[in-house]
Order: structure tokens, then sequence, then C-alpha cells
């Protein structure tokens, strides 16, 4: 696996003190992700739990839905100048019973780290149809669990510390306990390690959890969350208009702007428990 963070000389200017001193970034550098042997995209990413981000984007794109699916996956030669494996080149190869994916989840091209969909030929593309429905979920959660999550992501973001500078995913059962958490430059690669953990480890459709963002909740995040069956999705910061319109179709219950004791939940707020005295009745 390539390096996590790096070290850089950086000039600090501090309340009119001016020094020089090494700072700690993330890294950032592509994964070219493979099918069978033939090269299917290319994303920016930080290295790290690379093999569950490529299952976890054909789970997402709707290639594959359980462990079986997958056959092997493993590094191919991705070399720098010396020679060295960078392990910026991953092959999946699929089981015989999976139907080989359309064309059209090519990428024209390569996929930055802040943008899922890039290259994407048209939104219906996008909005592809999720193998389980969530709309029947009967999970409920408390306010006072969706406030916790958070700090309970923040708690492990262990690259975050050093950095600063990575998003994170983290999914949570309903009594609040991190099933997994995955760190990112790209919020949705964070997403697609979470959901590679859990078709690597036979865990879809994800019932009865709640996936946690640690930034906003655009489509491309929500459409993840049916595509892998999960229920509630939750954010710090604010959903797109297009994210909102997703989860009701899709009967997710989306909750943003999740601050302290705030928050706003856009669709299927029947899952969440508000007690009758702090309900105003509207």
């Amino acid at each position: 696996m390539g390096r996590v963070t790096v070290r850089q000389k950086v000039l600090r200017i501090r309340d009119g003190a001016v020094d020089e001193r090494p700072d700690t970034l993330a890294v950032e550098e592509p994964l070219e992700i493979r099918l069978d042997g033939s090269p299917l995209t290319v994303t920016m990413r930080t290295p790290g739990h690379d093999f569950d981000m490529a299952a976890g984007f054909l789970v997402s794109e709707g290639v594959i839905t359980a462990t079986e699916d997958v056959l092997a996956t493993r590094y191919c030669a991705g070399t720098d100048e010396d020679g060295r494996n960078t392990f910026n080149v991953v092959d999946v190869t699929l089981a015989a019973h999976v139907p080989a994916p359309d064309t059209s989840l090519e990428r024209n091209f390569y996929t930055t780290s802040s943008c899922g969909l890039c290259g994407k030929a048209s939104l219906d593309a996008v909005r592809t149809r999720a193998q389980w429905p969530v709309d029947g979920d009967p999970i409920e959660v408390e306010p006072s669990l969706l406030s916790s999550l958070p700090d309970r992501l923040r708690e492990s973001q262990r690259v975050f510390d050093r950095t600063g500078g990575l998003h994170a995913a983290g999914l949570f059962d309903t009594e609040g306990r991190a099933l997994v958490v995955r760190e990112d430059v790209g919020r949705h690669n964070a997403v697609d390690k979470v959901l590679g953990w859990a078709q690597r480890t036979g865990a879809l459709p994800l019932r009865g959890t709640v996936l946690a963002l640690s930034g906003r909740a655009s489509f491309e995040l929500v459409q993840k969350a049916w595509m892998a069956g999960i229920p509630v999705v939750t954010a710090v910061s604010a959903p797109s208009s297009l994210a909102v319109e997703l989860a009701r179709e899709a009967g997710i219950t989306l909750v943003g702007f999740l601050r302290g004791s705030s928050m706003n939940v856009y669709a299927a707020t029947h899952r969440v428990q508000v007690p009758a005295e702090l309900s105003s009745g509207a």
C-alpha cells in the first residue's frame, strides 16, 4: 500500500511570527480500477483500503451485490520511474455468473477526488435502481443518537488528526456503535470504502444502519447509500436539492446540518423518534 501522509516544508505565519517547518499532508494519488484485466476508471484517492474502494465502486454502480460476485482482487504492476510498485492499479476478477457491466459505466475521463460522477453520459445512467428497497426498513433512531454521530465519527479519523484534510464516512448501528469508518480526500471514495468493506465481509444489504458523513450530502452519496440498502444518511453540512429528491424517492431518511442537538430532517422523517414533549405538533 502507498503512503497515506507525506511531510513537506511550509512557510508558517502565525501572529506576526514567521518560520519554516514540516507539515503533514494527506496523500492524493490516482487509482486505476480494472475489471477482468480491462481498464474501467481512474480516480484520485488517498491510498489505503483500495480493495474496499474498488469493491464499493462496483457495488454503488450495481455491478456486484454479494461477496461471491468477486473471485479475486489484486494489485497490478503500476511503477514509478525507479521501477517500484506504486500500488495504484487494482484489478477485480468477477465470478462467471456476474454479467459484464454496461459500457456507460466506463468513465470518459478520470474522476477527481471531489467528483464521483464525472464522465457519466447522462443522469439516467447515474440513477441506477437499487437491488434492495429501503423504504420499508423499520429502523428507528432518536435525535440524541444522531447528535452523537459526528463526534463518534471524528474520534475514528486518525489521519485527519495529522493532516486536517480528509473526509470520513462511518457506518453505525442503532446503538451508536461504529461498524466501520473510512477516510479519504474524496467524499465519494470514503463511502465506497465503507460499501466495499460491507461487500467483502458479506454484510450487504446494510439494513438497520446509519451512514454518517463528515461533510455535505450530495446526490451521489445518497445514491451509494441506496445501492447498499442503507436506510438513514446523516451529514454535518447541507444536502443538495437532488440528494433530497433522491432520498424521498428511495425512502431514505436524510439528515443534514447535524451539529450538536440541532439538525434538519429532509426525507423519511418518520424514522426519527422525536419525544412528544419536544414535538411542535405541526
